[in-house]
C-alpha cells in the first residue's frame, strides 16, 4: 500500500455528504470483498482490510469525521486519533473483532481448489474424451482420516480451549474494547489433541499425494474453456469439504482446419483446367476424407459447404458446418506440351468464357471475405 494515506471517502467509494448508514453499508460491502477465504490469493489483502477498518473507524464517529473535513489527515490525528493493528495477530482476527468471527478462526474451512492445463485433439474435442490428469494435492490421511491419532489411540479434549477450538480474549485497541477470537495454539483449532500422533501424517491428519485422476472432456469443447470437477482438490481443514479441481483444456492445432464456432473451415488446391471442367475431390473431415464435387466454373475462393460435417454443439444449439475453401491452383512450371495446350486454349477463349454474371462488387467481396449478395 502507499506510504501516503488515501482519501476516506475514496476508500470507501462514498460520496462526502454520505450518510452514516451508507458508510457502514460500503465498509460492509468491502469487507465481503476483502474476506480471507475469498482473498487468500492477494497479499494486499489484509493491508486493503486496515485501509478501509481506518476510513470507517473515522467517518462513522460524528467528531472525527468533523476534524477530517476540516483539516484531512493530521486533523484526526492531532485530535488524537491513531490506527494501531499491532494487537491482531492476522486479517482474521481483523475479522472478528470487527463482525464478531468469520474471519477463518475455527471451524470447519473448505479446501483450496486446484487448477491444471490439459491438451487435446481437435478430434478429441469433436467427439469428447476421457483424458487422464495428474496433479498434486493435499488428501486426508489415508491412515488416520483425519483425526491425527495413531489408530487405536486416544484422543482427548484440548484443556486450554475446552474443545472449541477458539480461544477469546478481551482486548483495548484504537477501536476501544473489543472481543479478539484466535485459533488455539495447543490444538490448532481442532479442540482435540491425539494421545499418539499419527505416524503416517505426523499428526497433521492431511498428506501431500500425486493423483491421476479422468477427467471426462465433453464434446464440442473449446480451446480455453474449463471444466470443473467438484469434490477433486486440496482437502479441506478440521472436516471441512474439499476444494474443487478446475481442468483448462488447450485444443491443439490442426494443421487441416481453422475452427470458427462450431464451423471448421478448410482449403483445398484444384487444378485451374479442373475448376473449369469440374472434377471430384477428396475433402478431409474429422471422420476420414470424403469424396465432393467441384461444379464446373468454379471460380477462385469459391466455398463449398458441408452440412454437419462441423463441430458438435457443447450445450445447446446445432452442429456446425464444414466449409471448404477452394484455391484454383495456377501452375508456375510447365512442360512444353502443357504450354502449348494453354496456349490455344487462351486463344480460343472468348469474352463470352469469362464473364460469371457476377458484378464487380461481388467479386470483391467473395475475394476479401466480405458478405456475398445476390
Amino acid at each position: 500500500m502507499s506510504s501516503v494515506p488515501r482519501d476516506y471517502y475514496d476508500v470507501l467509494g462514498v460520496q462526502r455528504g454520505a450518510s452514516e448508514g451508507e458508510v457502514k453499508k460500503a465498509f460492509r460491502r468491502l469487507a465481503r470483498e476483502l474476506h480471507p477465504d475469498v482473498n487468500a490469493h492477494d497479499p494486499q489483502a489484509e493491508e486493503k482490510f486496515k485501509e478501509a477498518a481506518e476510513a470507517y473507524e473515522v467517518l462513522s464517529d460524528a467528531d472525527r469525521r468533523r476534524q477530517y473535513d476540516a483539516y484531512g489527515h493530521e486533523g484526526v490525528r492531532s485530535g488524537g486519533y491513531a490506527p494501531n493493528f499491532e494487537g491482531f495477530g492476522s486479517i482474521s482476527d481483523l475479522f472478528s473483532a470487527f463482525f464478531g468471527g468469520g474471519g477463518g478462526s475455527g471451524g470447519a474451512r473448505q479446501g483450496q481448489d486446484v487448477a491444471v492445463g490439459i491438451e487435446v485433439e481437435l478430434a478429441d474435442a469433436a467427439r469428447g474424451a476421457s483424458v487422464d490428469v495428474e496433479y498434486d494435492v493435499v488428501a486426508r490421511c489415508g491412515t488416520c482420516h483425519g483425526n491425527r491419532a495413531e489408530p487405536g489411540t486416544p484422543i482427548r479434549t484440548c484443556d486450554r480451549c475446552g474443545g472449541t477450538g477458539q480461544l477469546q480474549a478481551v482486548q483495548r485497541t484504537a477501536f476501544g474494547q473489543m472481543v479478539r477470537t484466535a485459533v488455539c495454539d495447543v490444538c490448532d483449532g481442532e479442540g482435540k489433541i491425539p494421545e499418539q500422533p499419527c505416524r503416517t501424517c505426523r499428526g497433521r491428519g492431511q498428506v501431500a499425494e500425486k493423483v491421476t485422476l479422468a477427467v471426462d472432456v465433453p464434446a464440442g469443447i473449446a480451446d480455453g474453456q474449463r471444466i470443473r470437477v467438484t469434490g477433486r482438490g486440496h482437502a479441506g481443514d478440521r472436516g471441512g469439504p474439499s476444494g474443487d479441481l478446475y481442468v483448462l483444456v488447450r485444443v491443439a492445432d490442426d494443421e487441416r482446419f481453422i475452427r470458427d464456432g462450431n464451423d471448421l473451415v478448410t482449403l483445398v488446391d484444384v487444378a485451374l483446367p479442373l475448376a473449369a471442367l469440374g472434377t471430384r475431390i477428396e475433402v478431409p473431415t474429422l471422420d476420414g476424407p470424403v469424396p465432393v464435387e467441384v461444379p464446373a466454373g468454379t471460380q477462385p475462393g469459391e466455398t463449398l459447404t458441408l452440412a454437419g460435417r462441423g463441430m458438435p454443439p457443447l450445450r445447446r444449439g446445432r452442429t456446425g458446418d464444414l466449409r471448404v475453401i477452394v484455391n484454383v491452383a495456377v501452375p508456375k512450371r510447365l512442360t512444353k506440351e502443357q504450354r502449348e495446350l494453354l496456349e490455344k486454349l487462351g486463344d480460343s477463349m472468348t469474352e463470352d468464357n469469362l464473364r460469371t454474371g457476377e458484378s464487380m462488387l461481388g467479386k470483391l467481396r467473395r475475394v476479401i471475405g466480405g458478405p456475398a449478395r445476390p
